[in-house]
């Protein structure tokens, strides 16, 4: 495996995902737990990813220098790359000339190169520079503005890229993260799902024993697959609890219990949505509606448990994004997923099983598809924990949530007759709580602003707002203004992830 370090940059998460496109598996953890983890995995090869901080001011991100002696190999990533430098005896200083963007890297001949053209495109961000090489190291790339834009010290296969090849607009990045961890580190790209089914299955047997188990199924892809997965796991020691807690798109509890009730597996629908609205009442903030939403699917979870009896571990869907963007190490917590960062202190149960947490967004439908689960499930749209209480802004309520619930419908079935669906790979309402004057036959109107949300993206850590046509913005537009109740204006959401994130709360 090969072990990512994290420093707090933005695309450390990527770096992770290209290198699981190359048949390889890895993970990431915190720099600060860094030294205990790679004597505890024995890692093939370790990358240290970007960062926002200066590695020479006080208090910034460090690593110990004992990593560096272990003989294992390591490619630095940008800040990666100053730290090492930094450790090892290097200087590093603020650049009077920053870097930002496209820029053409020449480069030296060097086995990290292999196969790469001598002029490419790559993507700079840094404010600092190395400016002084450690012992062993030499220059082997260079930009206009950059003396040591990549270096290497080959006896100790030890290299550093100023730039980052894992975004997209590095012209050659997946062939030279490819080239260290398949020539450099001698990976063997074996690392496939159906590998991964087993050892997954292995080690959920492993964990859980004879223990009952108690499955959050929510019917979305994640919860789908995890419920396919430890069915096979643990077979009837599995129950599945599907919390119809009010907050779900038009008819989809349904949907789900008709999806899940003749599986085989132990299925339980609960009516919870008086209970999770009263929860709700008076909660405007979008952490808040998170926790309280966690909170209450625990609490009902427990509830539910005493009734079935002896329950052991309480399962979830929960994977890799929600981790990372609920925090890991210094990364900011963009914003706290209700499996993650909402869970309350204390739960009654032993311990809590979230098989596929070390799993991207399509890796969880490979997986799916692996476990034999039919398509619209595995292809079905990707749905918030918290439900449609993150999608109305503000207090949630009865009223607005069906509101939302209708012109959501529409969205969704319009997008599919003109045969979007499949370019789109998310798109959804969001009920504001914006009031604005609008006019009606001769009649003057007060009433809410509706967003329209789609997006493009391969991992859901990035996402591009999608080009949907005007013919079909204005179909959708008319509808819902014409066929839902107190909502007199639609808007269309054009941001992209970064800055924004792909739900508004």
């Amino acid at each position: 495996m090969i072990l990512v370090v994290d420093f707090g940059g933005q695309y450390n998460q990527l770096i992770a995902r290209r290198i699981r496109d190359l048949n390889v598996y890895c993970e990431v953890v915190p720099y600060s737990k860094a030294l205990e983890a790679i004597k505890e995995k024995k890692p093939s090869g370790i990358v240290f990813t970007g960062g926002p901080n200066s590695v020479y001011e006080e208090g910034a991100p460090s690593i110990e220098k004992e990593i560096f002696e272990l003989g294992i190999p390591i490619l630095g990533l940008c800040y990666g790359m100053q730290l090492m430098s930094h450790v090892l005896g290097g200087e590093v200083k603020a650049s009077t000339e920053r870097e930002f963007g496209k820029t053409v890297l020449n480069i030296s001949d060097n086995k990290i190169f292999d196969g790469i053209e001598q002029d490419s495109t790559v993507w700079m961000s840094h404010v600092d520079k190395v400016v002084e090489l450690p012992k062993g190291f030499k220059t082997i790339a260079k930009t206009d503005n950059t003396e040591n834009a990549a270096i290497a010290n080959d006896e100790k296969k030890l290299y550093g890229f100023q730039f980052h090849p894992e975004v997209n607009h590095s012209e050659f990045g997946t062939e030279m993260l490819k080239n260290f961890v398949v020539n450099v580190v001698g990976e063997k790209q074996d690392w496939t799902m159906a590998n991964y089914k087993t050892t997954l299955i292995s080690s959920i047997r492993e964990k859980v024993g004879d223990g009952k188990v108690l499955l959050a199924l929510s019917g979305g892809v994640d919860s789908s697959v995890a419920a396919a997965l430890l069915s096979e796991a643990v077979g009837e020691n599995l129950t599945c609890i599907l919390v119809d807690h009010g907050l779900m798109r038009k008819n989809e509890a349904l949907e789900v219990e008709e999806a899940f009730k003749d599986s085989g597996m132990n299925f339980i629908r609960v009516d919870a949505e008086e209970r999770f609205l009263k929860r709700l009442e008076g909660v405007t903030d979008p952490e808040d509606k998170r926790k309280a939403i966690g909170e209450e699917f625990i609490r009902v979870f427990e509830d539910e448990g005493k009734k079935i009896g002896s329950v052991d571990f309480l399962a979830q869907g929960t994977i890799y994004p929600d981790i990372i963007e609920s925090g890991l190490g210094d990364a900011a917590v963009i914003k706290s997923h209700h499996n993650v960062g909402g869970l309350p202190s204390v739960v009654d149960f032993k311990d809590i099983v979230e098989p596929l947490r070390m799993l991207f967004k399509d890796e969880v439908r490979q997986l799916g598809r692996e476990l034999g689960l039919k398509d619209y499930l595995v292809n079905r749209q990707p749905f918030p924990g918290p439900g449609l209480g993150i999608r109305v802004i503000g207090e949630v309520t009865k009223e607005k949530l069906d509101l939302l619930r209708d012109a959501d419908a529409i969205f969704r079935e319009e997008i599919a007759k003109a045969g979007l669906d499949s370019d789109i790979n998310q798109y959804f309402a969001v009920l504001t709580n914006n009031r604005t004057v609008g006019v009606m036959g001769d009649f003057r109107t007060y009433d809410y602003t509706l967003a329209l949300r789609a997006v493009k993206t391969t991992d859901f850590m990035t996402a591009d707002w999608s080009r949907i046509p005007y013919e079909v913005l204005d179909k959708v537009s008319v509808r819902i203004v014409n066929e839902v109740k107190h909502i007199n204006r639609i808007v269309y959401d054009i941001t992209s992830k970064p800055p924004a994130t792909i739900e508004w709360e």
